[in-house]
């Protein structure tokens, strides 16, 4: 069960996210706001497992908003402005809907919170550079690419260039989270923000091929 919240200023917009909720079983819609002061002091006092938040709103916009709040729920964010998208990926939201959307792209943005609900968030795995051993999120790696000998390990907060191979890597990875695209890409399905039939778009604005060989698997795992 994941317990909701919407932060809207728009009437229509309100009608149709409660339409969608109200159509899967495992949301529970637990309160909803027209304002970022009533949102704000229902976090402080209680909690909610997901946040579908608009940006642009009167004197407080939702990336504003997000900044503010201690803990915030995993945030999906629901706008008309496509250009907020990169920073709305900044502040590690699950996903960015473009309004208006459908009920299956809405679907899939449930289907990224329930991946991560169902993996831990403390879920770590260790690599060593050049500077020693690091332990990463794993919900933080965004991609891994394979070059020869070495793979490139990114995050949202830096690059790890580490000796390792990508097989090796693969096998050492939550096969929940990651999937391999192309010979030389391991992605986070989390970090996908959109999917072509040629390469996807990740949440750090980067393309990644989808390789011939795995465009099957790829299409039958994302649900192109």
């Amino acid at each position: 069960m994941i317990t909701c919240i919407i932060l809207d200023d728009e009437p229509f917009a309100h009608q149709v996210l409660e339409h969608y909720i109200s159509q899967v079983p495992e949301l529970v819609l637990k309160a909803k706001f027209r304002n970022s002061v009533e949102a704000f002091e229902f976090l402080e006092k209680s909690s909610a497992d997901l946040l579908f938040l608009d940006i642009e709103m009167p004197l407080v916009n939702g990336l504003t908003f997000l900044n503010t709040v201690k803990q915030p729920p995993a945030t999906i964010f629901t706008t008309a402005y496509k250009e907020y998208a990169f920073e709305g990926f900044e502040l590690n939201a699950v996903d960015y809907l473009l309004k208006p959307f459908s009920f299956e792209r809405f679907q899939k943005a449930i289907e990224k919170t329930s991946l991560l609900n169902k993996t831990t968030s403390d879920q770590t795995i260790a690599i060593k550079d050049e500077k020693g051993t690091v332990n990463l999120r794993q919900n933080d790696i965004i991609s891994i690419e394979g070059m020869k000998d070495y793979i490139k390990v990114t995050t949202s907060e830096r690059e790890y260039v580490i000796y390792h191979t990508l097989k090796s890597m693969l096998e050492r990875l939550d096969p929940r989270l990651f999937i391999q695209i192309h010979r030389s890409y391991i992605v986070n399905r989390v970090k996908i923000i959109r999917i072509t039939q040629e390469m996807v778009v990740l949440s750090n604005n980067t393309l990644a091929p989808i390789g011939k060989s795995f465009k099957k698997d790829v299409q039958s795992s994302l649900k192109l």
